[in-house]
């Protein structure tokens, strides 16, 4: 093999004579010119025939050996060390999988027409950036040196505490209140705290996706109970599962479809409960955000027996980038909240706490809620006159509008191509767990419809249909 070493040596060159024969070697090995086995010249016969010192050629052999791509075997000479077989082919990059796909495609935006986010317009950038600024400074971004409170910054839950008790009439204390990132956040801060692995929950069909993926993850035997024009259907789920650990519901305004969950079914609910001490998951959907009337009270209002755990968010008040939310726990259960938030899910970064806890203070919050209702009570009434104006059939759904299909349209199809175009409806069929129930149909978000650009989203959207449809 000797023959197949060809080196060549610079000796202008700064890199040493070492280092070049070190390399030389290597690229042969490397490249395959030289394989497993192959014997190497000595170094005093490979020092001769390039005419260097025999130490230079023995320091780069001990750093090939070094580099584990040479062996010495006395005797038997120098050979090329075996090698790792080339793989066939580069591995392809891990793909996220179905559910993140449909989880980017829902959350993909800002669009017309998009679900789960307030107005596109109307964000108070200058007032919660003061709040956040002088919080910043009361706070000081690096002089603390304790860790903060896992359950969330005091100020902020007291704050949380007084709005739900004008808002929602739920009165608690703000040590019920637990500070979260989000409602998924929250959603995981209480199964873990209930720890109900393997028991059966009643999910609402149609409900949220990302609902029923968490409950799937926490182990949970998911029933899914229809909807109808009162909410949850209460006594198919007791008929049918009646043994179930834990209900989770959105009852002030049921997603996707928009009805309240009626006062007989809260009641109803309640009782199943208690007799079966069974937990209830209040998902406070839209919360106070009612286009029609006053918005009902919070479910955990009316919770004597203190089985139902309250779950809400500044998501589509203020904004989803703020990543802030809070769950409102059962006065017997703090202990556990507690001790779950400080080791397995701490309340988010304090700065935006106290930004949060400032705006509300001062205010500015309730007086954003009242003209997102205003501003969207226009935006809802203009897109129903387009829809009128096409012959289309809808009904209301909370902060949305239920534009129906005809059976079998592909609604994702619908959707996606919309997407294309700068709409981001929500196709329903995507919120049903069992395919039999499913129907067709887009949910057209109002607070992303602008009143000047409805009509000619309207318009586009309807073209896309007739090609479907």
């Amino acid at each position: 093999m000797d023959s197949d070493l060809q080196i060549q040596l610079d000796r202008t060159a700064k890199l040493s004579l070492s280092d070049q024969i070190h390399m030389s070697i290597s690229r042969a090995i490397t490249s395959g010119l030289l394989t497993p086995g192959a014997r190497l010249p000595s170094w005093q016969g490979l020092a001769a025939r390039l005419g260097v010192a025999r130490g230079t050629v023995q320091a780069a052999y001990e750093r090939l050996s070094d580099d584990q791509m040479i062996e010495t075997f006395g005797a038997a000479g120098t050979r090329v060390a075996p090698r790792p077989q080339a793989a066939a082919a580069q591995p392809e990059a891990p793909q996220p999988g179905d559910f993140m796909r449909i989880y980017q495609e829902m959350m993909a935006g800002p669009a017309i027409f998009q679900l789960g986010i307030p107005a596109l317009e109307g964000f108070p950038e200058k007032l919660f950036g003061r709040a956040r600024a002088s919080n910043l400074l009361k706070t000081g971004s690096f002089s603390s040196i304790v860790y903060p409170d896992p359950r969330g910054e005091f100020e902020l839950r007291r704050e949380i505490a007084g709005y739900l008790s004008i808002s929602r009439n739920l009165h608690c204390f703000p040590d019920q209140v637990f500070v979260t990132s989000g409602y998924s956040s929250g959603l995981g801060l209480v199964l873990r705290v209930l720890g109900l692995d393997g028991m059966k929950v009643w999910m609402e069909e149609p409900g949220f996706l990302l609902t029923r993926k968490g409950l799937e993850l926490a182990r949970l035997n998911i029933v899914p109970v229809p909807v109808d024009a009162e909410g949850l259907d209460v006594g198919y789920g007791i008929e049918n599962a009646a043994d179930a650990a834990l209900a989770v519901v959105t009852p002030g305004q049921q997603a996707p479809l928009g009805p309240t969950l009626s006062l007989r079914r809260r009641l109803q609910l309640l009782e199943w409960a208690v007799a079966n001490e069974a937990w209830i998951i209040e998902d406070d959907y839209l919360s106070e955000l009612q286009l029609e009337g006053r918005p009902a009270p919070a479910l955990a209002s009316l919770d004597e027996g203190k089985r139902v755990i309250h779950i809400g968010s500044f998501s589509k008040t203020i904004s989803p980038g703020l990543r802030l939310g809070f769950v409102v726990a059962p006065p017997n259960l703090v202990t556990a909240f507690s001790e779950v938030a400080a080791t397995l899910a701490p309340a988010p970064s304090p700065v935006v706490q106290l930004a949060t806890a400032r705006f509300m203070h001062d205010g500015h919050y309730l007086r954003r809620v009242r003209r997102l209702k205003r501003l969207y009570a226009v935006q809802h009434d203009a897109l129903c006159e387009q829809l009128q104006m096409h012959n289309a059939e809808w009904i209301n759904a909370g902060l949305a509008v239920l534009l129906r299909l005809p059976d079998g349209a592909p609604d994702v199809q619908i959707v996606r191509e919309a997407m294309t175009v700068g709409m981001a409806p929500s196709p329903l069929s995507s919120w049903f767990a069992t395919s039999s129930r499913s129907l067709p149909g887009l949910l057209l978000g109002v607070a992303t419809a602008p009143e000047e650009h409805v009509a000619e989203s309207c318009r586009r959207l309807f073209e896309i249909i007739d090609r479907y449809c």
